[in-house]
Formats: structure tokens, sequence, C-alpha cells
């Protein structure tokens, strides 16, 4: 027998039974709890997740805007294409499960049955490709290769084909008018990524899984306006994924129409003459390298001066943005990124940063006269400059003897430029400044340049004014290794040009020396600008001084037509120089093209009835040939191109560019005759395209032609109340179907 005393075993089972009911108290709390925050806290919550279980939606995409040129020429627009769709929920609802009708189908379009059968299946861990991945009450298509006629088979038998819909679907595309590409300005389209639709959940128009958007160009800053709204019709459905009726429907969309200032023709004839210059200087002889020149990339730009709007934006090597339709393939998506190709993707206009040479020399006018220099001088244009042991050579060493300032630009005399820089970064001090006026580097900021243009297309880039606070923040990141070469390499005999560098700028690159500001008044050195840079500032000079913020959009249309939001020209700011500055440069510049530097390419030319400005550049590159550079005006248009490793300024670029001016004015016969109506654009577009009543732009010829037969009509014995239809003006005004089916080919 246990000798444990009674009272005491009946101690422990009452400790026992205690800490149970404990455990059991409190297992019921937190059960209640939890029925609480589910039931009553959350409840709304999980009621809303109860009945979406019941409730799937399907997603129509809605038609993206079109981008139109200056005239209202599509130039970014959609092709529609007949698909041909399956309904999932239709087919399972039928006794085979649709294996009928996908077996008739697969006839009518010359496919296996197989393959259809396989392309309406759901994707999931063990189904092997194709199968649909998306939303299982969506329409999965099955082809969008369909001809018209098995479309009409199709839907005339719709008794032997349900669930089975063929539609026009819109599909974009890039129809390149006249045979202009503009492919880096208008950019393209790609799948959005989850990032992307998750970051766009709390905006007002979200984006979907399904969605393309714009990844450069256009179609990217203007993607929101032109992307448009999708539809979305709801379905109850029942426990086993089977519909039973319709929840609500909101239609699509569309997008927005965009209006640009880009004009097709000149576009077409831009890229033209800068692919022709290109291979034109790949067969001309460099007498430096000895070889021929490589032109292996070039820009060109033409603006509107008084808008600072582009006519033309010209970038090589350039890419055909149809590639990118329907998703880019692995291949073709490497041959745009490879080096070999030499990154087509890149809007050289914007993004191409080089030394611009001589044509820098209008910021240096400009500075030097801010700074006191006289405009007359006169100046000694000698073939060579020295300071200390070192010599700075005129181009080819030429001599011209005392001149003006003036002539310094017509003759592009760099050493006019060096004396004149190197007294003025002697009056600031030289290498121990203590208030330095740096007029040349000032001036450079107040051109605008070193700081992006603000151009409406991604990308852009800053290039650089190489200052004093830029090379002390360029000798603060370098100096370490710097002096770690300089270390290393202290007892070489023959540095290379990279040890001697770096020997040189270990203790003190911080400093602004004399060579440097010789360098940068012509151009060189450190100097860094992009072609939409400097044809802003060619731009202000040819139109008394305002700097204009670049701008390729002009409106955004509503897709009827009806609601024009203007993109209206900015003007930010005005270059430093007086009237009396401004009419002297372009009295120089005028010079260019009829006794200087240019001149040799524009004999001929209409200096009396279209006065032409320009400054030629021939920009030296360490370790590769010279960067053309030609920067032009007229009174309406500036015109720039450069060539990397395209040669002289006037040989690489000069015809190019007269052969542009030549198509937009109608200049035929080397000048000798100017026949306006000839020209592509003799005078800048400043109205925006008409448009019909259901937002298809319309032709200057359609407009004349609707208000022309409109005014009969209402002057008609049939009146415009309900008299006899003009049929001419329903044939301008094509219905929105007809814009699906046909991709607007009216315009």
């Amino acid at each position: 027998m246990s000798n444990i005393p009674e009272t005491g075993r009946t101690s422990r089972v009452t400790i026992r039974l205690v800490i149970l009911q404990v455990l059991v108290f409190s297992l019921l709390l937190t059960l209640g709890g939890r029925l609480w925050y589910l039931q009553i806290r959350n409840g709304q919550e999980y009621d809303a997740k109860a009945n979406s279980n019941h409730i799937q939606q399907v997603v129509t995409p809605a038609v993206r805007g079109s981008i139109l040129d200056d005239r209202g020429v599509p130039i970014a627009d959609n092709e529609t294409l007949l698909v041909v769709s399956a309904s999932r929920t239709d087919l399972l609802q039928q006794s085979d499960g649709g294996t009928a009708v996908l077996t008739r189908l697969a006839a009518v379009l010359g496919m296996k049955p197989q393959d259809v059968m396989d392309k309406v299946r759901l994707c999931d861990a063990h189904t092997p490709r194709p199968c649909w991945n998306g939303s299982p009450y969506q329409p999965i298509p099955i082809t969008d290769k369909a001809t018209t006629q098995q479309a009409l088979q199709i839907m005339e038998r719709r008794e032997d084909f349900p669930g089975i819909t063929a539609e026009p679907t819109a599909v974009r595309t890039y129809p390149s008018p006249d045979k202009a590409n503009a492919a880096q300005v208008l950019g393209y389209l790609s799948p959005v990524t989850d990032k992307e639709v998750a970051a766009s959940e709390k905006t007002s128009n979200p984006l979907l899984r399904s969605d393309q958007v714009g990844r450069s160009g256009l179609e990217a800053t203007y993607d929101d306006e032109l992307r448009g709204k999708a539809g979305v019709t709801t379905y109850q459905v029942d426990n086993l994924g089977r519909v039973i009726g319709k929840a609500g429907d909101t239609p699509a969309t569309p997008g927005d129409n965009l209006v640009t200032s880009i004009d097709s023709k000149v576009q077409a004839v831009t890229e033209k003459e800068l692919d022709a210059a290109m291979k034109a200087a790949r067969t001309t002889y460099d007498p430096v390298t000895h070889e021929n020149f490589k032109a292996d990339s070039g820009a060109a730009v033409v603006m509107d001066n008084h808008t600072g709007q582009i006519v033309a934006m010209a970038s090589e090597p350039t890419y055909d943005p149809n590639e990118w339709v329907g998703g880019i393939s692995a291949k073709d998506y490497k041959a745009l990124t490879d080096a070999k190709s030499n990154y087509p993707l890149l809007n050289r206009a914007i993004q191409g940063e080089s030394a611009p040479g001589s044509t820098f020399k209008v910021v240096s006018t400009s500075a030097a006269i801010r700074a006191g220099y006289t405009e007359d001088g006169p100046y000694d244009c000698s073939s060579s400059f020295n300071i200390g042991s070192q010599v700075f050579h005129n181009d080819e060493n030429e001599s011209y003897g005392p001149i003006s300032l003036a002539r310094a630009l017509e003759v592009s005399c760099d050493t006019v430029f060096y004396g004149i820089s190197y007294d003025q970064w002697k009056k600031d001090g030289g290498t121990d400044p203590k208030h330095p006026k740096d007029w040349f580097y000032t001036t450079a900021h107040d051109f605008g340049l070193g700081a992006k243009t603000g151009i409406d297309i991604p990308g852009e880039v800053t290039g650089r004014v190489p200052d004093r606070q830029w090379k002390k923040d360029f000798w603060e990141e370098n100096k370490d290794d710097w002096c770690a070469t300089a270390k290393k390499h202290k007892n070489d005999k023959n540095p290379s040009l990279a040890v001697a560098i770096a020997i040189e700028n270990c203790p003190d690159g911080y400093v602004l020396r004399a060579g440097d500001s010789v360098n940068y008044a012509i151009g060189q050195g450190d100097t860094l600008v992009t072609p939409v840079q400097m044809a802003r500032i060619y731009a202000a000079l040819g139109n008394g001084g305002t700097l204009y913020q670049p701008t390729i959009a002009k409106a955004v249309i509503s897709p009827d037509g009806k609601t024009v939001t203007p993109i209206k020209p900015k003007a930010v700011g005005k270059l430093p120089d007086s009237k009396s500055t401004l009419k002297y440069i372009n009295q120089a510049l005028a010079g260019v093209v009829t006794e200087g530097t240019a001149d040799w390419k524009f004999q001929g030319w209409p200096q009396d009835t279209i006065p032409l400005h320009a400054k030629t550049g021939t920009a030296e590159v360490s370790g590769k040939q010279s960067t053309s550079w030609f920067d032009t005006y007229t009174k309406d248009y500036t015109i720039v191109m450069t060539i990397s490793q395209g040669g002289t300024g006037s040989g690489g670029s000069g015809e190019a560019v007269r052969r542009i001016y030549e198509a937009m004015y109608g200049i035929q016969k080397d000048g000798q005759k100017i026949d306006p109506k000839k020209g592509i654009m003799p005078k800048p577009v400043t109205a925006l395209p008409k448009f019909s009543a259901d937002g298809a732009a319309v032709s200057a010829q359609q407009a004349a032609f609707v208000t022309s037969a409109t005014d009969q009509f209402a002057n008609s014995p049939a009146g415009p109340q309900g008299g006899a239809p003009v049929p001419e003006l329903a044939a301008l005004t094509p219905t929105r179907t007809e814009k699906l089916l046909y991709g607007r080919k009216y315009t």
C-alpha cells in the first residue's frame, strides 16, 4: 500500500485540475478572440473576399493613341490584325469540353487539332508550352494570322463554332511615312513588370498585367496619355467556375493622340543625308591616321528657331522600331545591345557627348566681349601660340596676321582665342586666383551648357563645362588612383601618357592651369556637349537671343478630336549678349558661308534671299579620328549635324546640311532657282492638323475640300435642314471600325 497521505494525493489532483482548467480557458479565450477578429474586426474584409470568389473580371485592352507628325500623318499607329480567340468557359459547358469545336476550328485555320487544344489549356507547373497563363475567363487567342476568308467562315457559321470569335485587334506599328524612321524619337513598347503594376495601383489609371508601356522616346514620356484605359467586364460565376451572369461592364477608353512637331518628310531627308554623309566619310582619306574615316556614329537636329520645337531628329546607327512589336526576339535584342552594333538604341542627338570643337567659339566670342575685349582687336592670328615650352598650333599652321574677332570666327583661328583666354586666365590670378571672374566658364553656363535642355524624351545627358568646381570634384574622385600610379611609376624614364597625367595630377590636379583654359576656349579639352544643346544655342542666335526648352510634342488630342491640349513653347532663358553683340556674331557667322571655312561647300547659295549662318568644327578626340561638327541657322531653322570620326566640319557634314536646307526651302540648281511650292517646309508649320468628327486627322487638302463642300451644301436648295447629303464628305470621315480595320491609311 502507498504511504502517501490521502490529503497529499487530493492536493495534487486539485492542482492538476486547476492547471487543466486554466489551459482550457486560455484556449477558449484565444479561440474567441480569433473569432472576434475574423467576424467582427475584419468581417467586412473577408465578406468582400468571399464574395469576390464568385466574381471574375475580363479585361478589354484599350486602343493606344496614335503619334502624328505636324501634318497629321501617323508615325506610330495601330495595325489591325484578325485575331481568332476561344472562350474556355463556353467550351467547358459543351458536352465534350469543346473538342469537336476546336477540331473544326483547326481545319478552318489550317492547324493541327492538338496544337489548337494545347493553346486553350491552362498553364501550371506540369503543363508544357504552349498553354494559356492568363485568366481562364479571358478570351484565349488562338492565332493573329487569320485571313479575312477564315474569319468570315467562323463568324458566318456561329452554330458550328460556339465560344469562338474572330475580331480585329489593334497592334502597335511604326509605318515610316516617306521612309522616315525616327526610331529613337518614337521609342518602343514592352510588357509591364510586376513592380510597375504594384507601383501603379494607387494611380488614376493603374497598369494591368496585360498592358504594354513605352520604354523610350515619346512612347515613354507620354505613355499615360497614349495608353488609354482598359475596359472591364465583370461576370458572376458559381463554385465550379461556370458563368451564371454578368455583373457589370465598363467599356475601354481609347488613348489620346499626340501631335508632334516632327515633319515626316523633313525627318526622312535628314536621315537620308546623315546616312549619305557618313558613307561618304568612309570613302574619304584621313591624312592624320592614313586610313579612311570610320564615321561610326552621328546625329542631326532640325529645330524651329521661334519655338524650340524639333522638326527632325536623326541618330545613327539606328534600328527598325517594328522589331519590338509583338515582343522582340532574343537574337534581335542581342543585336541591338551588342557593342558590335554600336548601340543603335542610343539617341545620339540627346545622349551623344563629344567636344564641340570650333563650334564652341561663339561662346568664347561672347565671353571675350563680356570680359571687355574689343570686337575689332586687332588680334594676332599666328600659326602657333606658346605657353612656356608648350606649343599650341593653329589648324594646319595657318597664319592670317592681325584680325578681328569676327574674322577669327570666319576662318576659325585658334590662336586668337588661345591668346584671349590665356590673357584672361592671368587676369583671374593664374594658378593662384583670389576672386576670378571666369568669364569663359560663366558664359558657357549662361548659354545653357553643362545642364539638360529639358527636351520631352527621356535619357538626355548634361554634357560638361570643365570649370573650377568640376576640376576640384574630378580630382577628389581620382586622386587616390593618380597618386598610387605616380608612386608605382615614379622612376620610369619614359612614362606612358596615362602615367604622365597621373604624375602631374596627383599633387594638385584641382588647379585650373593655363593649358586647360586655352584648350577650353576652342571647344577642346574636357568640354562635352550634345547636338541638341548646340542646336538650342544656334537657334537662340537666330531668334534674337531666346533660349527655348526643346520640345517634340505639340498637342494632346482626345480620341474624338474635340479636346485639344496644346503643349506651348517654353522660353527658359536669354543669351547673355547685347543686341549689338548678337548682330556682330550673326554677321561673322554669315561670313563663314561666304568667305570662311564653309564657303567651298556653299558656292552659289542664295545668300541674299535666304541668309545662312554657320560655324564649322573639327574636334580632336584622344585615340580616335576627329569629330565633324557643322552648326547652322537661317531666319527660321537651325540644323546641327555631327559625325563621330567623320573628319572636318564642312568636309564631313557641310554638303548634307546644304541638301536638307535645299529640300526644305525648294532650292534648285545650286541656288539659281527657289520654288517654295516644291519645298517641304519653306515656312514653319504652326497650325495643328484638322480632325474629323470621329477623331481622325485629315490632310490640309481634305480639310479644304470639306469646308468647300459644306459651304456648297449650306447654300444649296436642299439646305442644311436634312437635305441631300454630300457623299464625298462621308468618304473623308471613316468610322471607328474602319480605323481598326484599315489602320488609318486614309490620312
